[in-house]
């Protein structure tokens, strides 16, 4: 450093412009720095979600988590190993150590579930594995308002308002919260299937066995080959109550004998309400890694494109816009960066009682907050609340080494010494 003040003195217009690069550099890399609330943070955590339809909480721990847990307990790195049971689920929480990387700890977890599962019920779902992603969390909620029914809203939010959010720049996921989403119902009477001795089991493959299109193989003549399939789905709802169930003396029992099949919605398993009307609301989250205020702006910008094209009595509000608070508190941060500076400057105006003192601590001041800008870049940092903060406290240190320095170079001029020596 003793150098590079040497060189910086006796070579006062190379220092200037070796500031003014750095200024310049960092003023072009503040317009490609991404705008963030938070700097992206890898957690050392995985998370294990197992579903089992129907089995009770007692069952869930017993025959799920713990036998989970025996094995993924083996791994080496666990801080924190803990199991949550519900009915008809199971998450497992392990958390690693921080010197851990994380990559490589997930994949250790799914090996050692891949070894768990031949000990786990038949029936159980395949066990989601997933990393603790922070930029998991919603950036952007909509809601889809209209006079229509619910699952009017969900068609037009799966259908229509899903598909254009999905194809914005960096959005990773979109979820639908408190929709009703289609679907053929099939209601049996438990007295006439038990009249009929038929178990609900049958009735449900008669239905998946009928209701599919398979393949047929190839046909091949001559030079052309065409592929064949067997168009099974059934096309009207009301046609699920001539499928055949089962055949009974030698007489078909079909689903109108045993209940009835509607044109219905699945079951509800979420809720949303806007000024306490139920509504459809859509949660975007971006991808890993991708900025958030980028991926609001790209979303919202597909909204504005889908308006046209939306019913007369349909609408899209946004309800939260994540982008909102990160402005409003770069906003403040910006200004108390700024009135920081200045109030700097003229602390050193009042007790330095020298104008050039104070116009080098007030070029000094932004010259360094700007030239951070490019190293931000480089190092592939966004503005965000953290960065910011540090970047109003290095006013600080910045100010205070200014003062230190101009101090002793005045102290030395006083005492009659050449003006180089002095600095």
């Amino acid at each position: 450093m003793q150098k590079l003040a040497e060189v910086c003195i006796r070579r006062p217009v190379f220092a200037s412009m070796i500031v003014l690069a750095l200024v310049v550099v960092g003023g072009a890399s503040y317009f490609r720095l991404g705008v963030d609330r938070f700097p992206s943070v890898d957690l050392p955590t995985v998370t294990v979600r197992t579903e089992l339809p129907g089995a009770s909480t007692e069952e869930m721990e017993t025959q799920v988590s713990q036998k989970i847990e025996e094995v993924v307990n083996t791994i080496q790195g666990i801080n924190e190993l803990r199991s949550i049971s519900s009915p008809g689920n199971s998450l497992l929480i392990v958390t690693f150590d921080l010197k851990r990387n994380i990559d490589v700890a997930a994949q250790d977890v799914r090996d050692k579930v891949a070894i768990a599962i031949r000990n786990l019920p038949r029936d159980i779902k395949a066990p989601i594995i997933a990393k603790t992603d922070n930029d998991q969390t919603p950036v952007l909620t909509v809601a889809i308002v209209g006079n229509r029914s619910l699952r009017e809203l969900t068609e037009i939010a799966d259908k229509t308002v899903k598909v254009e959010l999905e194809r914005s720049s960096g959005v990773g996921d979109v979820r639908i919260v408190g929709g009703l989403l289609r679907a053929v119902n099939v209601w049996v009477d438990a007295d006439r299937l038990a009249a009929y001795q038929i178990p609900i089991t049958a009735v449900r493959d008669a239905v998946v066995r009928q209701n599919a299109d398979l393949p047929g193989g190839n046909v091949t003549r001559g030079l052309n080959e065409q592929s064949l399939r067997t168009m099974g789905r059934v096309a009207d709802p009301k046609s699920f109550n001539d499928l055949v169930v089962a055949t009974i003396n030698g007489a078909p029992v079909r689903v109108r004998d045993i209940g009835w099949a509607e044109d219905g919605t699945k079951e509800q398993r979420s809720a949303a309400r806007l000024d306490g009307v139920p509504t459809v609301v859509l949660e975007v989250r971006r991808q890993s890694g991708e900025n958030t205020v980028a991926v609001i702006e790209a979303a919202k910008a597909n909204l504005e494109k889908l308006a046209a094209r939306l019913p007369a009595d349909v609408r899209v509000d946004i309800i939260r816009d994540q982008s909102r608070y990160i402005y409003q508190a770069l906003h403040e941060i910006n200004l108390h960066l700024v009135l920081g500076s200045i109030l700097a400057s003229l602390v050193v105006l009042a007790f330095m009682r020298s104008w050039r003192s104070t116009i080098i601590a007030g070029i000094a001041i932004p010259a360094s907050v700007i030239a951070a800008f490019a190293m931000m870049f480089f190092l592939n940092f966004t503005l965000n609340s953290v960065t910011m903060l540090a970047l109003v406290l290095m006013v600080g240190i910045v100010i205070d080494d200014a003062i230190v320095v101009l101090e002793n170079i005045f102290r030395f001029v006083e005492e009659k010494k050449p003006r180089c020596r002095s600095s």
